[in-house]
């Protein structure tokens, strides 16, 4: 999967289950880079989200990680945990948010 169709994916699955967004406010900022680079916000409120390309203007959490990392993370063959620990995933905001985030990416 390349970076474009994980964000894709992303918002199809959060239309399809809008309770996984119950009690998030918040814009989640990912700068993904390596061999397949690219910005993505996903925007959370009032039980919607909303995946745009770009960067978002005062994001809660952004999300640094290499485009190969992130594909093997979100396909399972990387753990979040793992990948946070290892220096693979940078987070820099609202941990809690971030934490958060593992159910918006399933």
């Amino acid at each position: 999967m390349t970076t474009k169709e994980i964000f894709e994916e992303m918002q199809k699955r959060i239309d399809a289950n809008p309770g996984k967004l119950s009690g998030i406010k918040a814009v989640f900022q990912f700068e993904i880079t390596g061999a397949d680079p690219g910005n993505f916000s996903v925007a959370v409120g009032d039980g919607t989200a909303k995946v745009s390309p770009g960067m978002a203007t005062s994001p809660n959490v952004t999300i640094t990680m290499a485009s190969n990392d992130f594909v093997d993370m979100i396909e399972g063959r990387l753990d979040s945990m793992a990948a946070f620990m290892g220096g693979k995933l940078k987070v820099s905001g609202d941990m809690m948010l971030a934490m958060q985030l593992q159910n918006l990416l399933k």
